[in-house]
């Protein structure tokens, strides 16, 4: 079974239709990069799945079971869908270390001491185990982010969605925090990620799918969507991308 199946989904601001009958399906321990160009819906499609924005019609699967149903606590659902952002929205007043930690003390009600250990490896994982106490000002850009990853995944998710996450970031930046989604889908991490980074989506995607005007034109392996596209607008869209 699929760990996230997406079924005709659909979402609309006002009169204009972001996502446009959006069907995905993303299997247990896979990487799914979204590529497209600005607009194409890539964003709106991962704030759906993790219930930041309501959808029109259609489901979303999680392990099966439908979690765009109305009146479903959405704080349920976003403790196993962790979401990253091209923005780091870290607290300024307070480290690294109590950035990650708020989340699962106030949502999990786990205690500091019970955290600390498991944090602690988390940031020596990431290369940041010298930086736990620093507040963001005193981080680069990457480091942020960094932190920002290990935010999310403190709280155990089952799927993480990362959107743009390197966008904001200074091109030497960039490599250290696509090492860390490289070491994550190592572990075995389910990853949905909207990414205008090519290079990377053929060397690290399971598949990759082209969107564009709300809707999933064509998907498929890297290396069948890069090097033998089969749409025309696939074509197009990476003839200009990868320029």
């Amino acid at each position: 079974m699929a760990k996230l199946n997406l079924q005709n989904v659909v979402k609309r601001f006002g009169d204009r239709t972001v996502c446009d009958g959006i069907d995905l399906t993303v299997d247990e321990g896979q990487m799914v990069c979204l590529i497209g160009a600005s607009g194409a819906g890539k964003s709106t499609v991962l704030r759906c799945i993790n219930l930041l924005e309501p959808i029109e019609d259609g489901e979303i699967l999680l392990d099966g079971v439908d979690i765009s149903v109305p009146g479903l606590d959405p704080q349920s659902v976003r403790a196993r869908i962790g979401i990253v952002f091209q923005s780091f929205n870290l607290f300024p007043h307070m480290t690294a270390l109590d950035n990650v930690m708020l989340a699962p003390r106030r949502v999990r009600g786990r205690t500091r001491a019970e955290l600390l250990p498991q944090i602690e490896e988390m940031f020596e994982r990431f290369g940041l185990a010298d930086r736990m106490h620093n507040y963001p000002d005193q981080l680069s850009g990457g480091q942020q982010q960094r932190v920002a990853i290990v935010r999310a995944l403190a709280m155990q998710p089952e799927v993480m969605l990362f959107d743009e996450i390197t966008s904001a970031l200074d091109p030497q930046l960039v490599g250290e925090v696509l090492d860390v989604l490289l070491m994550l889908k190592q572990q075995g991490m389910t990853m949905v990620m909207a990414t205008h980074e090519m290079g990377f989506a053929r060397q690290a995607a399971d598949k990759v799918c082209f969107l564009q005007n709300g809707r999933i034109v064509e998907e498929g392996p890297p290396e069948q969507l890069f090097d033998h596209p089969q749409q025309d607008a696939t074509r197009q869209f990476l003839a200009r991308a990868l320029k």
